[in-house]
């Protein structure tokens, strides 16, 4: 039985972005309680791990909804559809940063704190994160949809606007790079 207090629950996407397009707040809190944390997640992944930025873009996101939400085409799924709009604000984050970097002096170097004793795979997660801060966005992207969002090839494809061929064959060559870069660990069990 529906409640007052969740009434689209059993909703699916789809069916609720329509309704989110005439202003119905109870299916846009649904929506929001569905994808909110998972999205300030992949921001904070995609975006050097900044709080701050993550909150901000998830909440930009969630505007970008309500403001196109009655030009949602109803064919395509609600999932990708809000990936590649938040796969393109992590484009135009980089675009930003980049603009940064040109024009800042180099002022920082990254300080590792090999202080602590680490696990092996603790050791191995670091450096994962840090091979993978290191990829280029688009490998980056691919990384982060497939492995940490688990998003399927189809999907990606949508997201990233490329042929399921081709995305195929960039996740192939991108668990190789990173299992040359991380070669090191290849007597663990979690080596890739």
């Amino acid at each position: 039985m529906l409640t007052e207090k969740d009434p689209y629950r059993y909703t699916t996407d789809e069916s609720l972005l329509p309704l989110v397009a005439e202003g119905s707040v109870p299916a846009f809190n649904e929506i929001y309680a569905r994808y909110g944390q998972k999205m300030f997640s992949y921001f904070f992944r995609m975006l050097w791990k900044n709080k701050e930025l993550a909150e901000d873009l998830t909440q930009e996101l969630f505007m970008k909804i309500i403001g196109h939400a009655g030009r949602f085409e109803s064919n395509r799924s609600f999932h990708t559809w809000l990936y590649s709009i938040a796969h393109n604000m992590c484009k135009n984050e980089y675009r930003k940063e980049e603009v940064k970097m040109k024009y800042k002096p180099v002022a920082q170097a990254h300080a590792s704190s090999e202080t602590e004793k680490n696990s092996d795979l603790q050791r191995f997660r670091e450096a994962l994160y840090g091979a993978v801060s290191k990829l280029t966005a688009e490998k980056k992207a691919l990384y982060v949809l497939r492995f940490e969002e688990q998003l399927s090839v189809p999907d990606i494809s949508q997201v990233l606007n490329i042929p399921e061929g081709t995305i195929k064959s960039r996740i192939f060559y991108l668990l190789k790079e990173l299992k040359e870069t991380l070669s090191e660990f290849k007597t663990l069990h979690i080596y890739p």
